[in-house]
């Protein structure tokens, strides 16, 4: 009678872990995914994701202004093939992509130094706009040395999301190599974080709706992650170049299963390549050291910063052993961490901890983990797995500079009405003349090409 229970028993265990399985390797599907390979009259494939040729749009959802295309003419061996053709502008001009789902979407931008005879990077400087937010301010591609991408986290509230680029005066150019605009997980950003200063620690609203632009992305103790492993095609470089403080420290390798669950950090947050590393303290007598694990990040001052920590206990022999404290700036952002209770209770189950901080006269971001009061002796006392530093939109809704997006598109002149003073001055000069003279002069006023005066954004307050 024992045995049907049992089976019960057995069945719901063996389903309660296929449902693991399915929400730990399940794969992520946007609804929005634009790859774009700018200046391509053929569709690129990297790392098995498609990026479609710009100059063959047909059916597509998205449009852009005609530019120029252009196809580097010494490609560079080792880089990506989407780095082997452009699309040069002259004058404003933009790409749009219809948004189905509102929300956080990635904007990646890439970057690579032209070769071309008929443009010259040195003379390449421009603005570029994401809808209402600034995101580059008089960009050079000039002695980009290696592809550079930019990317944004930006909210999109309507039908269209909108990248304009703007060439500054002195006939300059701008140029994109490729574009990627994808709607992002719905946990990637958060609407509340904890906002960490000398004086108190308080909730910080409305997170999601701020644009972000990823400044740093690194994988504590582990390798560089390419995108080809990371579910959102996403960088993570190495920890060691930033790494300020690790006396009595050491790294570690898990080479077990990350145990994603619901409701926690999804693999989309952080990939397992990431939660499969760490620094970590370890107390190897009855005593606990007195010591910090520290990193530190070159920052622009004048922003608020979005700090993500990543943490996953790979190195502790059962739960309940792992207590310790973690600092941003030198402030105590999260006091006596109980890794094993922010993990639901299961090790190797990863969990991460956001944090804003003021970068007004900073000119370095530091983290730091180190034991607690309730840190245990011949335990664990300090990990970090991973750390991500965004930085947010300042008050003029901009990413690079006191500049706001009305101001520089209003730079750009909107009509061809450049010789316009002029030849009011010339009109008005031949009515005194003769009337005969003004009526041909009227005659030929369809034939003459108007353009604007050249008007440019102030670069006073512009970073260069």
């Amino acid at each position: 009678m024992e045995f049907p229970c049992t089976n019960v028993l057995v069945f719901s265990l063996l389903l309660s872990l296929s449902s693991l399985s399915a929400f730990s390797y399940s794969v992520f599907s946007p609804v929005d995914n634009y790859l774009v390979d700018c200046g391509s009259a053929v569709d690129t494939t990297v790392d098995n994701r498609r990026f479609v040729a710009d100059s063959s749009t047909s059916g597509a959802l998205f449009s852009h202004s005609s530019g120029i295309s252009l196809r580097n003419e010494n490609p560079f061996a080792s880089a990506s093939p989407i780095y082997d053709t452009a699309r040069v502008f002259t004058r404003p001009s933009k790409y749009e992509f219809e948004i189905r789902e509102k929300g956080t979407h990635m904007v990646r931008l890439h970057f690579q130094t032209l070769n071309s005879s008929r443009f010259d990077s040195f003379h390449s400087q421009f603005h570029v706009l994401v809808n209402d937010h600034v995101v580059l301010t008089n960009f050079s591609g000039d002695n980009i040395l290696n592809p550079r991408v930019n990317e944004y986290l930006i909210w999109v509230s309507c039908e269209k999301l909108v990248v304009r680029f703007i060439p500054i005066r002195n006939s300059k150019f701008a140029f994109v190599n490729a574009i990627e605009v994808i709607s992002a997980p719905k946990d990637l950003v958060p609407v509340t974080a904890q906002y960490v200063n000398s004086e108190k620690n308080e909730n910080f609203d409305g997170l999601a709706e701020q644009a972000l632009e990823v400044v740093y992305r690194v994988n504590v103790a582990g390798p560089k992650v390419t995108p080809y492993n990371d579910t959102l095609w996403r960088t993570w470089i190495p920890d060691n170049e930033y790494l300020e403080s690790s006396f009595g420290s050491k790294s570690l390798y898990f080479g077990g299963r990350i145990k994603y669950r619901k409701g926690g950090a999804s693999r989309e947050v952080g990939p397992d390549n990431v939660y499969n590393t760490a620094r970590v303290i370890q107390s190897t007598s009855d005593s606990i050291p007195e010591i910090k694990i520290t990193w530190a990040f070159p920052v622009i001052g004048g922003y608020k910063y979005l700090v993500r920590m990543h943490f996953c206990d790979i190195a502790s022999i059962s739960l309940g052993l792992l207590y310790f404290n973690v600092y941003v700036n030198g402030n105590l952002a999260y006091k006596d961490l109980d890794l094993s209770a922010a993990s639901n209770y299961m090790l190797a189950s990863p969990f991460y901890a956001d944090f804003v901080v003021d970068g007004d006269g900073l000119d370095v971001l530091t983290v730091s983990v180190g034991p607690s009061n309730m840190s245990m002796a011949h335990a664990i006392v300090g990990i970090l797995n991973g750390v991500e530093i965004m930085k947010m939109n300042n008050s003029m809704g901009s990413l690079d500079g006191m500049v706001c997006a009305g101001s520089i598109s209003r730079s750009w002149p909107r009509g061809n009405v450049g010789v316009l003073v002029p030849l009011v001055a010339v009109v008005c000069l031949l009515v005194g003349i003769s009337l005969g003279m003004q009526r041909r002069m009227f005659s030929n006023k369809d034939s003459l090409s108007w353009s604007k005066l050249p008007v440019d954004v102030s670069e006073t307050n512009v970073k260069h």
